[in-house]
């Protein structure tokens, strides 16, 4: 429809905002540049699960004044869109705040290569958890110290449970989950598959268990699991 003076531009809901946002970082594009002079806070929380929630870093983020807030449910191992869309929001005097350091960094290393690409946009960041505010030397300092001590502390966790997996091993714990099928059943099962009438869905149906459970077994017993070519539902013989 062509009028004689330009349509204002349909608003934009922070849903598609967002999709705009991780599909220029996606691509490399750049968002339009905002008003020079003006800091902008920029928010990011992430969880670890679906199971998790942000609204304790939302509330913290929104009582520090921020507006903008990009907020995702991802592992910090796999892609994390919406930290990459932040970053690539950042304008020179921009401030990213979170909740704290462990919410977007995995490893110093990490830290350290986050850190970079936001002192390349000319923007520091701030955490609400910790005194850290990269917008000081002494403040980029801390952040390091502080991302090497987070570091170091998940690798003492994670080699005392090592430890004390192989303790529990020496003492004849079984480690992990629990079997389906009891102690009991085991010479049974096996009795059943070796006889060579039976299938792993019918020797599931008989024990009130999972084909996967009666192959994990069998393979267990075996420790060659089944012979190339098999199939779950093929009677063998």
């Amino acid at each position: 429809m062509k009028t004689g003076f330009p349509l204002p531009p349909a608003p934009r809901s922070p849903r598609f905002e967002r999709f705009l946002n991780v599909f220029h970082a996606w691509h490399g594009y750049l968002p339009p540049p905002q008003t020079e002079g003006k800091t902008m806070l920029i928010g990011y929380a992430r969880v670890s699960t679906r199971e998790q929630e942000t609204d304790l870093q939302l509330d913290a983020l929104q009582r520090a004044g921020v507006t903008k807030i990009f907020q995702e449910k991802a592992s910090s191992v796999g892609l994390r869109l919406q930290l990459t869309a932040a970053i690539a929001s950042l304008r020179p005097g921009d401030l990213l705040v979170v909740y704290k350091i462990d919410r977007f960094a995995r490893s110093l290393k990490d830290l350290l290569t986050i850190l970079d690409r936001i002192a390349d946009a000319g923007a520091s960041i701030r955490s609400l958890s910790e005194p850290l505010d990269t917008s000081s030397p002494l403040g980029v300092f801390m952040v390091q110290i502080l991302g090497a001590v987070a570091q170091l502390e998940r690798s003492m966790i994670r080699e005392r449970s090592m430890a004390g997996q192989a303790a529990a091993i020496q003492r004849g714990v079984r480690v992990g989950r629990p079997r389906t099928i009891p102690d009991d059943d085991v010479a049974d099962v096996l009795r059943l598959w070796n006889s060579g009438h039976y299938t792993l869905d019918s020797v599931a149906f008989v024990f009130d268990a999972h084909p996967s459970a009666i192959k994990r077994l069998i393979y267990a017993s075996s420790r060659h699991g089944l012979r190339k070519g098999d199939r779950r539902g093929k009677l063998l013989h």
